[in-house]
C-alpha cells in the first residue's frame, strides 16, 4: 500500500494574488492554477509539484448564489486554523526576504533536529519556518 500525503490545504486571505506573490518571493512556490471558484469567488494553487496552498477569497455576498451566512461558513473566516509550516533549506535567507517583506519574526527556536522562527502575514495567518540543515 502507498503512503498517503497531504496535497493541498485551502485557506482564506483578501487577497490571492498579493499572497501567492509572497509566497513565490519567500519559498519559490509557484502558481499552478488560478480562476474562479466558489460563492463568486477567486483561488489560487501556489506551491510545487508535489503539493500546494489553494489561497481562496469570497466574492461580493449576493443572496440569489446560495452564500452561505459568514458565521456558518469557513470560505468567510480569514486566517481559521493554527499556523502552517513550511520546511527550508535556509532558514536564516528565507527568514530575511520575510522580514524585507515588511513582517515580524518571532519564537525563534533552536530544538533537536533543527531551527524554526514563526510570523504572521497580512491576514493574519501564521507561518512556522523550519529548518532541519
Amino acid at each position: 500500500m502507498s503512503e498517503a500525503f497531504l496535497e493541498h490545504v485551502n485557506f482564506t486571505v483578501s487577497d490571492p494574488a498579493r499572497t501567492a506573490s509572497l509566497l513565490h518571493d519567500w519559498f519559490g512556490w509557484n502558481v499552478r492554477w488560478k480562476g474562479p471558484s466558489i460563492h463568486n469567488g477567486e483561488t489560487y494553487h501556489v506551491g510545487n509539484s508535489s503539493s500546494y496552498v489553494a489561497l481562496y477569497a469570497p466574492g461580493k455576498a449576493d443572496s440569489s448564489n446560495g452564500a452561505c451566512d459568514a458565521r456558518d461558513n469557513t470560505y468567510q473566516t480569514r486566517g481559521g486554523l493554527n499556523h502552517i509550516a513550511v520546511v527550508v533549506d535556509d532558514l536564516d535567507a528565507t527568514e530575511e526576504k520575510i522580514k524585507a517583506s515588511g513582517f515580524t519574526t518571532h519564537n525563534h527556536a533552536d530544538y533537536e533536529p533543527g531551527r524554526r522562527f514563526y510570523f504572521r502575514d497580512a491576514d493574519n495567518i501564521e507561518f512556522e519556518v523550519v529548518s532541519y540543515s
